[in-house]
């Protein structure tokens, strides 16, 4: 029997042209990944038109052995979803044999984060840049907000709406509000705790009496500080610090203190209270740390491991 699963490809192309004004970048790539599928089937013995629900599992199970990344993959299947949507409803097959396929799962990003170094380079900028006496208040500011974020991992939303009543406490600790109103008590550093008092005294000056609630109160909507005004200063003191701009987010610096506890010995429980993770799946996306510390551990103190940096 003759296979018109080419022909029907091309009846498919130009129905995404004339119909729905696909681009030609749309076309082509719909093409290539059509007919790369066509060309896989066809050395199983198998036509694209006929295919299978299971020949269609094994076309994604070969290129994922191949080492296509899951984006490629969901692509490609999506391509087969239209076309297989196509010869459905032209009358060409009396099924859609991608309906049960599910889309390949996409590997979770690690989250970006900065070295131990370019946090230092970092905290030491806004510290030292807080000493100087030009725009003083701003200075202190950016000096508090930085040593807090890194310090306690707070959220972005959580540092800028700390309310001012955190100046009156003495202790070590900080009470946090953060997601469905739950309260988290976190730990304070000794570099932290100087620099909120430092920007506290400058605040209260600053105020002469008009007392703001918000620790870090500014003339916006909210009354508090804006995410995106931090996000845009932070972005200046890195560049000024010499790390890279593109790398750094206050989300960045609040991995970078999930990070470095684990790195450090720290118990994953106790980094998912501190970062107010409801659930702990989601501070496992730190694991990453704890295998290359578990690796380095082996590689280092394992009596065979150091049998072989011996006899090497």
């Amino acid at each position: 029997m003759t296979d018109l699963s080419e022909a029907h490809l091309e009846a498919f192309l130009e129905m995404m042209s004339a119909e729905r004004g696909a681009a030609v970048n749309t076309l082509q790539s719909y093409e290539r990944d059509l007919k790369d599928a066509l060309l896989f089937l066809r050395s199983r013995g198998t036509r694209l038109i006929t295919a299978t629900a299971d020949d269609l599992r094994s076309y994604l199970s070969h290129l994922a052995g191949e080492g296509f990344k899951s984006s490629s993959q969901a692509r490609r299947l999506s391509a087969l979803r239209q076309f297989y949507k196509f010869l459905y409803a032209e009358g060409l097959r009396g099924d859609d044999p991608t309906g049960i396929l599910d889309a390949p799962k996409k590997g979770r990003a690690l989250p970006k984060t900065l070295s131990i170094d370019d946090v230092s380079k970092l905290i030491g900028q806004a510290e030292a840049e807080a000493k100087s006496g030009d725009d003083a208040f701003s200075k202190l500011r950016m000096h508090a907000l930085i040593e807090l974020l890194y310090a306690t991992g707070m959220r972005v939303s959580e540092l800028v709406s700390l309310p001012a009543s955190v100046l009156s406490q003495n202790g070590r600790f900080l009470v946090i509000r953060g997601k469905g109103n739950k309260e988290r008590l976190v730990p304070l550093s000794q570099a932290a705790i100087r620099a909120m008092r430092a920007y506290g005294e400058a605040l209260r000056e600053k105020e002469d009496g008009a007392a703001s609630p918000w620790l870090f109160p500014s003339y916006g909507k909210s009354g508090y500080l804006p995410r995106q005004v931090f996000a845009r200063d932070l972005k200046g003191l890195a560049a000024r610090a010499g790390i890279r701009v593109a790398a750094i987010s206050p989300h960045v610096l609040r991995h970078a203190f999930a990070s470095h506890l684990l790195a450090n010995g720290a118990d994953l429980r106790a980094v998912q209270e501190l970062l107010g993770h409801s659930d702990i799946s989601t501070t496992q996306i730190y694991t990453h740390v704890l295998d290359e510390r578990l690796h380095e551990l082996v590689q280092n103190h394992h009596p065979l491991a150091k049998q072989a940096k011996k006899q090497d």
